[in-house]
């Protein structure tokens, strides 16, 4: 990191010790480790995705088909000593398929009827939502209450769901006949939005000998709950300085249009641009993304490494950006380079 403001004074530094850190990174390491025994590159895929695990949040992986973003979080998900399971979006899907819903039990002693809560797959630790975008708005209602509450209502009843809970969610970009395009309010809730690229040269090519050869190794769980809540408390507790908070501040006021502080492209090219939830996300990320790069603050550096996946789905262009073939991703762009890393 080329981080060249001083650290937090230390009237606001945290009790985090550089034993936690170390022991945070190692295991993160580890992670990465037995994920390479299957995924074949995509690094900054997954540490975008363990940074969402570490924040107690949500991501949408968006890629064409058969860049392996199914195989990365099933994978993923055996690294984890956690509940797992996938759920296949399709426009038939109810949201009883994935709540639950209660069906009549009868006592075979008694005969005595009564209502049973079947839960569904949802009451897990980490949901796969394949191809969210493939289910009606209903159903899709019903995930923005478990991704926002971790709860679910059934029946008039409200129940939580395990924790800690994750929600990985993957998108065709391709493909928009029979979708139903996620609302901007659901998005929201992703505090991701990861762009899964095609790999490299030598990448596929080690791709095509391991699926062409013998059988993978299997990789191994070396992480569990408790090992995850504490690393999350560990996150949390990650010293911030107030430039950087006003960094992370500044650069979401400028995506916004129709306010005086906003960037002169943002002004043109946006309809709207990023909520309070987005400054949120940036100094909650920045601390993970410090926490597994060996930090023991976050700084503004950390903020700008992720900003382009928690802006891009929060900022909306419009036809004007559309007809000069400017995208979010280029706006995010020109936003990082025109906000300063130092105090106004």
């Amino acid at each position: 990191m080329s981080e060249t403001l001083a650290q937090p004074k230390p009237a606001d530094v945290a009790p985090v010790t550089p034993d936690a850190i170390n022991e945070c990174r190692r295991v993160y390491a580890a992670v990465q480790k037995e994920l390479e025994k299957v995924i074949v590159g995509q690094k900054d895929v997954i540490e975008q995705i363990m940074i969402s695990i570490l924040t107690k949040s949500h991501s949408l992986l968006v890629g064409v088909p058969g860049l392996a973003k199914t195989l990365l979080i099933s994978t993923l998900a055996d690294t984890l000593h956690l509940t797992f399971r996938r759920i296949q979006f399709t426009p038939d899907l109810m949201p009883s398929d994935i709540t639950g819903t209660e069906v009549i039990h009868q006592d075979p002693v008694t005969g005595a009827k009564e209502f049973k809560f079947h839960p569904g797959p949802l009451f897990s630790n980490i949901v796969l939502a394949d191809e969210i975008n493939r289910t009606p708005p209903k159903t899709q209602a019903a995930m923005l209450e478990a991704m926002q509450e971790r709860r679910v209502t059934v029946g008039g009843v409200t129940r939580p769901l395990p924790s800690p809970f994750f929600v990985l969610a993957t998108q065709n970009p391709l493909e928009q006949e029979g979708t139903y395009p996620l609302p901007e309010a659901q998005l929201d809730r992703f505090m991701f939005l990861i762009h899964v690229g095609y790999p490299k040269e030598k990448e596929e090519l080690e791709v095509m000998k391991r699926g062409t050869g013998a059988k993978s190794e299997k990789p191994q769980a070396v992480l569990d709950g408790t090992m995850i809540e504490s690393m999350q408390e560990t996150v949390k507790a990650l010293p911030v300085a107030d430039h950087v908070y006003q960094y992370a501040l500044n650069l979401v006021r400028a995506t916004r249009p129709h306010e005086e502080y906003a960037l002169a492209d943002c002004a043109r090219y946006l309809s709207f641009g990023a909520g309070p939830r987005a400054s949120l996300s940036l100094i909650m990320a920045a601390k993970a993304h410090a926490m597994i790069h060996g930090q023991v603050y976050a700084g503004c550096d950390n903020v700008a490494a992720v900003t382009p996946s928690i802006l891009r789905h929060r900022i909306a262009v419009n036809f004007s950006a559309q007809s000069e073939n400017i995208t979010s991703d280029e706006i995010v762009k020109r936003v990082l380079a025109a906000v300063p890393k130092h105090e106004r």
